[in-house]
């Protein structure tokens, strides 16, 4: 390598010299001499601290990371007898499951007998994959393989979950808290009007089965 183009550490055009030059120049300032494009015409150079650098893009790619959703393929299992609610209960997990941007592989098991059957989880799974054909695809054909039979299903491309209604906070009151939890409101009490201070109290109102003067017990 006869010559190289150099870059200084505060990003300056150096232009071309010989690389023993640029060594020392980079020794001069105690940092070191980095290749940066060794396929162009002459190679350039770069001065740089070249362990502070090796530091920044490792910081930069965890952040990276940090930010990636990590795409994990959750199984869902079957059994060739599942009753309704299980079923539904179990797609509902699939869901949830996709819309978190997971894969989700679907298994049935097959016991004993049930393995001369294969068709029975075949309709199984055919049937899950009409009921979820607007939010999820296959990525494969249900395939028998020793006692279980699977399909691996993706969130459709372009399919956006719904938006989970928001919950009433527990504090909240009022009619509209009321109307979101599906209470009915109680209907108004009539108030009563205050008694008037110069408004006599007639004891004979209030006691029933009394006697003339008002006096007596009341009858039992």
């Amino acid at each position: 390598m006869r010559e190289i183009r150099v870059i200084d550490d505060t990003g300056q055009q150096l232009g071309i010299m010989p690389p023993a030059q640029a060594l020392a120049l980079a020794k001069s300032k105690s940092l070191d001499l980095v290749e940066v494009a060794a396929t162009a015409v002459p190679p350039v150079c770069r001065i740089m601290d070249f362990g502070k650098y090796q530091y920044q893009e490792q910081k930069r790619q965890r952040e990276a990371r940090k930010h990636q959703k990590v795409t994990e393929v959750k199984e869902i299992k079957f059994r060739p007898k599942v009753d309704e609610h299980d079923y539904q209960f179990k797609k509902k997990h699939i869901q949830r499951f996709l819309a978190d941007g997971d894969k989700v592989k679907a298994t049935i098991f097959f016991r004993g007998r049930e393995m001369a059957h294969p068709e029975i989880g075949r309709r199984i799974l055919e049937r899950l994959l009409d009921e979820l054909v607007d939010e999820a695809v296959a990525e494969n054909v249900p395939r028998k393989e020793g006692n279980t039979m699977h399909v691996i299903l993706a969130r459709k491309p372009g399919y956006k979950p719904p938006k989970a209604a928001p919950k009433p906070s527990a504090g909240a009151t009022g009619p509209a808290a009321s109307a979101a939890a599906g209470v009915e409101e109680p209907e108004a009490v009539e108030e009563l009007e205050p008694l008037d201070e110069g408004e006599a109290f007639d004891e004979g109102d209030a006691i029933e089965n009394g006697g003339e003067d008002g006096n007596e017990e009341p009858g039992v």
